[in-house]
């Protein structure tokens, strides 16, 4: 079967799952032509803000695409999640011409994922000429904190 046809038939016989992950499909795609974003972000849904001085957070939909088998918020997506914050508020804190790749980052899974939507806050800690340092916290739709990360970024000219 070509992809033309598998994707009708999924768009008019699929179940409402499969139909979000196609729509979430091309919000990935969309967002990578727009803004030159990473396709994990625009499956994720990442619109992001700074919510004060030094922080910086994104409010996401928890999706089909998320979950586990159990039914939770998958641990890579959080910990993809934590990455991506940070690493925005690192990149938004450079000088232009400068950006920051992930060199290190520790996950403290503290209770599962659940809910409507996930909140994610980063705070830059430390930004040295080569090395900078933040933390993301994780919280659900009840405010309850299910996720703390720490990572280290190498900051490339």
């Amino acid at each position: 079967m070509k992809l033309w046809d598998e994707l009708k038939q999924v768009a008019m016989t699929g179940s409402e799952e499969e139909r979000a992950l196609l729509r979430l499909t091309l919000q990935a795609i969309r967002q990578k032509r727009e803004r030159g974003s990473a396709y994990l972000s625009g499956f994720l849904g990442l619109a992001g803000e700074f919510v004060e001085e030094g922080a910086y957070q994104f409010r996401v939909p928890i999706t089909p695409f998320m979950l586990n088998r159990g039914g939770n918020v998958h641990g890579g997506i959080i910990a993809s999640l934590a990455d991506s914050t940070i690493g925005s508020l690192i990149n938004r804190s450079l000088p232009s011409g400068k950006r920051a790749v992930t060199a290190e980052m520790k996950v403290n899974y503290l209770r599962p994922g659940r809910g409507k939507e996930l909140v994610s806050r980063a705070r830059l800690i430390h930004r040295g000429q080569r090395l900078a340092v933040g933390e993301c916290e994780i919280f659900d739709d009840r405010g309850k904190r299910i996720a703390l990360s720490t990572a280290t970024f190498y900051i490339l000219d």
